[in-house]
């Protein structure tokens, strides 16, 4: 944790004030409880989805319709991010922030209460929602209040804390399913929208972002975005890397609890339903320790060597770690082993995306550039959820995440056009 700042030779964290660390603090939990909100939703799908088509949770027609559901989700997510983006640089960091969040939180709240697959669908693209637009109006306040030599650090430690929404949603489901199904789980989503209160307290706009305006800049202008060369060709290397990690997370990493359920309980047998729950919980737990581990280290490796150089390193580790990860657990004591490395190297993608992204926009174009690239890449990747379960269904999980996982390679392809930011100051 101690790191050092870029060229500064000072500890990062030299020279924050209070209110550098309250920033940290609610846009940390602000994206921890977000990602808590997609897990609920990621541990509670396949008994939700085979309670609504009243099947059994091996049937194959859960797994389609699961993948379908987390496809509408993820589009929401997109939609989000990119009205959401151009909403932050508009309207503001902090208020955009508190929009999304309840949104999120609501709308969590609300799929308790679906009849159906399909209004479980609706719930989750709304949900969808605020999920993509609050990421960018966080990184983007993170990125404009902290000096650079605490910046990427800084957005190291707000994306790692992704991890721990999601260790908090796999024990709100270890806890809470057996006792009380699914439904109360979602409810529990709802109570994130609390922290909106703290944010119109206490968390004023960026200086940066306050100064673009009074200028009387084009602030979240698409034709901008678009029409000058260079930021144009950020935001399409930036959709490139973000399709990638989206694919190799929400199209292969969110699918480890059908995985270990299919490992320890292949017949669907009712009376291990309360053994498979406790251990799929433990096991996502474990999972989310290693992708903590590995967005914070993400982070302080790209201060050392480079953006692009960890990026290309995390692809390569990621390619091997799927298919070693899907073909070989066959049992619990195995995804315990497993787990934490899958997510280690899957989920640190996120890390770079956001110390990466704040880094390739100037000020008045951020939350729109952080938000297009983040978010609207989740188009192109839509199609992945539903892609692996209806190879899950045709052939097996293992050669699903086998196939998918060749995305990585495109990864490394892109890396060949993109700039190296590390040393560079926040474009003005």
């Amino acid at each position: 944790m101690a790191t050092r700042g870029e060229r500064t030779g000072v500890r990062w964290y030299s020279g924050l004030t209070r209110y550098h660390w309250l920033v940290l603090a609610v846009a940390a939990a602000g994206w921890m409880f977000d990602t808590m909100d997609q897990w609920l939703y990621v541990l509670a799908r396949q008994p939700a989805v085979a309670d609504l088509l009243n099947k059994g949770t091996t049937d194959p027609m859960v797994a389609r319709y699961s993948g379908i559901v987390q496809t509408w989700f993820i589009i929401g997510w997109a939609t989000g991010g990119f009205l959401f983006g151009v909403i932050g640089d508009r309207l503001g960091r902090t208020r955009t922030m508190a929009i999304t969040i309840l949104m999120y939180a609501g709308f969590t709240g609300l799929s308790a209460l679906a009849q159906n697959w399909q209004q479980l669908a609706l719930l989750r693209f709304l949900t969808g929602l605020g999920i993509g637009g609050e990421f960018a109006a966080g990184a983007a306040l993170v990125a404009e209040t902290f000096p650079a030599h605490a910046r990427p650090t800084a957005l190291g430690i707000m994306q790692a804390c992704s991890a721990i929404g999601n260790l908090m949603a796999a024990m709100i489901y270890r806890v809470v399913a057996p006792e009380f199904g699914w439904r109360w789980v979602f409810a529990i989503g709802f109570f994130p929208a609390l922290l909106v209160f703290i944010i119109r307290l206490f968390v004023r706009e960026p200086q940066r972002w306050e100064q673009a305006r009074a200028l009387g800049q084009h602030l979240g202008s698409l034709s901008e975005l678009f029409g000058e060369p260079l930021w144009r060709r950020h935001t399409f290397i930036g959709v490139g890397l973000a399709a990638v990690g989206v694919v190799g997370f929400w199209g292969i990493g969110t699918w480890s609890p059908d995985l270990l359920t299919r490992a320890i309980n292949p017949t669907g047998d009712p009376e291990l339903r309360a053994l498979v729950e406790e251990r799929k919980a433990y096991a996502v737990m474990v999972q989310q320790v290693g992708a903590f581990f590995g967005m914070l280290g993400w982070a302080i490796l790209a201060q050392h060597i480079g953006r692009r150089p960890t990026f290309a390193l995390t692809f390569l580790l990621c390619l091997l770690i799927v298919p070693t990860t899907f073909f070989l657990t066959t049992s619990f004591e195995r995804a315990l082993l497993l787990y934490p490395l899958l997510g280690l190297f899957t989920t640190s993608l996120f890390a770079g995306y956001a110390v990466y992204f704040p880094e390739l926009f100037p000020t008045r174009l951020r939350a729109t550039g952080i938000g297009f690239c983040y978010n609207v890449a989740r188009y192109l990747a839509a199609a992945a959820p539903y892609t692996f379960g209806m190879l899950t269904a045709r052939f097996s999980i293992e050669w699903a995440a086998t196939l998918l996982s060749g995305v990585f390679l495109l990864g490394l392809l892109i890396l060949l056009a993109a700039p190296e930011t590390k040393d560079n100051p926040l474009p003005a």
